[in-house]
Order: structure tokens, then C-alpha cells, then sequence
């Protein structure tokens, strides 16, 4: 293959990656509809480097924690139809990726669940029973192209504790630099008041009778914690894989070397099967909060003698997702 077509292909496979962008808010140039050289750029050369090999595309993703603990957002402590429906895209996704690429795609999920499962109230014992689950899942739809990672595996312990405070001692920035940071930088600014808004909603189910100023004011910390845990593990993540391509479940700018990216369709660009439900209405599925889904009077699936997701057949997408 000529080094133009090598180009080429890496075009074609970059847009297709971009159609499932999760972007920030604000002006992008019209970059969010039709990508351009500069969102290209962080990327091409590892995507050349695969085509030059002949190798399957590898993306690495920090996903798949665990479930919130707030039980206004989801259905229990164990994955249901969400997570299901985001695995199977991640592989379907890869399989179509064939197309542009022979050899195709794989994807390693960077499980960060035991990362900070102390700071967002999820015991080790719920992320890992959570991660069991979801290696199951992938087993059952014969997920080939699917991988984990997890802090166990980069450290060959379950001594969580102890590895949480390794993570950290090697990886982690200091809190007052990232702070110093978030007034320089609105993406950092961004992340902040993202991350902020979920440990709110977290903590506030759980808060019966205390004000919503002071458990606003408590889930500060906690946020600015919980962004400094998920960049020492990112940190992590990328040395241990240094050719792939870096998926995030968190928004990206236009032209960032992480590639924000949706699992399932949602009209929250922060919202993820952790942090929500899947809700089935008469021509598509849509990942929302259960409060949404109760809401819109959804009635509640159950499957393997759990509860699964909701449908809502009598609407359609449009006007869930309004």
C-alpha cells in the first residue's frame, strides 16, 4: 500500500471514528460535522503505524467503573441493559472498522472502578463483582475484540488500599496544581463542574434532610479527588499502552489527543450506563436516568431475575430525547 493510500485509509478510519464523538460545549469551526486535518492530527500517526503493520487498531477506554450508588440514576449495583448495549456497540464498532482496515479493531476497557470506588462510596467488593459481570457479558455475545484492564492487573494485587495509595504516589499531580490549572484551562474547568454535578446527584440521594448548598459544597472535594485519581490512572493507562488510540467517556474539545466518545445514544453528552438506565421506546433505545424513564411512566423489564431496563413503547426517540 502507498503511503497516499495509507493516508488515505487513516482519513477514512478517523472519520468514522468521529461519528461517535462525545464533544464539549461551545464553537467548534463546524469541526463536529465534518472533522478537519487538525482533529486528525493527534491521532494519524497511530493509526498509520497499525495500517503499515497490517494490525488490528488497539483503543484503550477508562470506562466501566462501577454503578453510581445513587438509586435515582440506575436499576442496582450490577450491569444491566446499558452496559450491555455500550459492549456490543464497542464491538460492533471495531467490526466495522474492518472495512477501512482489514485486520479490523480491538479495544482494551481500562476498568477505573477500583480507583476511586473509596471517594464516590462503592465498596471494592461492588467493582469487582461489577467487573466479573461484565466480563460475562462480552463471553455471551462472543465479544472477541473486548479486553479489561484494571488496577489489579497493573499491580498483581488486591490490596486496594495499598494500591490506590501506589496509583497515586507515582502518578497523581498535587491538588493545588490542579487547581492552578482549572483557572488557566476551561476544559479542566469543564471536567470539574462535570465530575462535580455527578458526586452532587450521588450524594444528595443519599443526604435526606441536609441542604443542597452544604452537600454542593461537600462534593467539591470529592470531585477535585476524583479527577486527580482518574488522571493518575490515565497516566497509567497511557505508559502501559503507549501506540493506542485513547478513547474517553468524558467530553473532548474538537482537536484533543483523547477522542470523548458516546456508547450509547443520549441527550446528555455526560451521561453513561453507570450513571443511568437503558430505555427502550418504539423505535430505539436511549440511555437515560431511571427517574427520566419513571417519569415518562416506562414500565421496568426484568431478565435473569434482576431488573434489565425500561420500555416506553408508545413514544418514540424524538420525543424522549427532547
Amino acid at each position: 500500500m502507498t503511503q497516499v493510500k495509507q493516508r488515505a485509509t487513516s482519513t477514512e478510519i478517523l472519520n468514522h471514528v468521529f461519528r461517535f464523538r462525545r464533544l464539549v460545549a461551545g464553537p467548534d469551526g463546524g469541526c463536529a460535522d465534518v472533522p478537519c486535518d487538525a482533529c486528525r492530527a493527534p491521532h494519524e500517526k497511530k493509526v498509520l503505524k497499525y495500517i503499515e503493520a497490517d494490525e488490528p487498531l488497539h483503543f484503550v477506554i477508562p470506562a466501566f467503573p462501577a454503578k453510581s450508588p445513587n438509586d435515582r440514576k440506575v436499576l442496582g449495583a450490577l450491569p444491566d441493559m446499558g452496559e450491555r448495549l455500550a459492549l456490543e456497540f464497542l464491538q460492533s464498532f471495531c467490526d466495522h472498522l474492518t472495512h477501512y482496515h482489514a485486520p479490523g479493531a480491538r479495544v482494551t476497557i481500562c476498568s477505573d472502578g477500583h480507583v476511586f470506588a473509596d471517594v464516590v462510596g462503592v465498596s471494592d467488593d461492588d467493582a469487582t463483582r461489577y467487573r466479573t459481570e461484565l466480563e460475562g457479558m462480552v463471553r455471551s455475545f462472543d465479544g472477541s475484540a473486548i479486553d479489561f484492564y484494571a488496577l489489579a492487573d497493573a499491580y498483581r494485587s488486591t490490596d486496594y488500599d495499598a494500591l490506590r495509595t501506589e496509583l497515586m504516589a507515582q502518578y497523581a499531580e498535587s491538588l493545588a496544581s490542579l487547581k492552578h490549572r482549572a483557572t488557566q484551562d476551561e476544559n479542566v474547568r469543564g471536567m470539574f463542574n462535570g465530575i462535580h454535578r455527578f458526586m452532587f446527584e450521588d450524594r444528595i440521594a443519599v443526604s435526606e434532610g441536609r441542604s443542597r448548598t452544604k452537600v454542593r459544597e461537600e462534593a467539591k472535594p470529592v470531585a477535585w479527588e476524583v479527577i486527580r485519581r482518574s488522571n493518575a490512572w490515565s497516566r497509567l493507562v497511557a505508559e502501559t499502552y503507549p501506540d493506542a488510540l485513547r478513547l474517553s467517556i468524558h467530553p473532548q474539545p474538537v482537536h484533543s489527543e483523547k477522542i470523548g466518545f458516546h456508547l450509547v445514544r443520549t441527550r446528555d453528552r455526560w451521561l453513561t450506563p453507570w450513571h443511568g438506565v437503558a430505555l427502550e421506546t418504539g423505535d430505539g433505545m436511549f440511555l437515560t436516568k431511571r427517574s427520566h424513564a419513571e417519569e415518562l411512566k416506562a414500565s421496568l423489564v426484568w431478565r435473569g431475575n434482576r431488573p434489565s431496563h425500561f420500555v416506553a413503547p408508545h413514544l418514540t426517540l424524538q420525543e424522549v430525547m427532547s
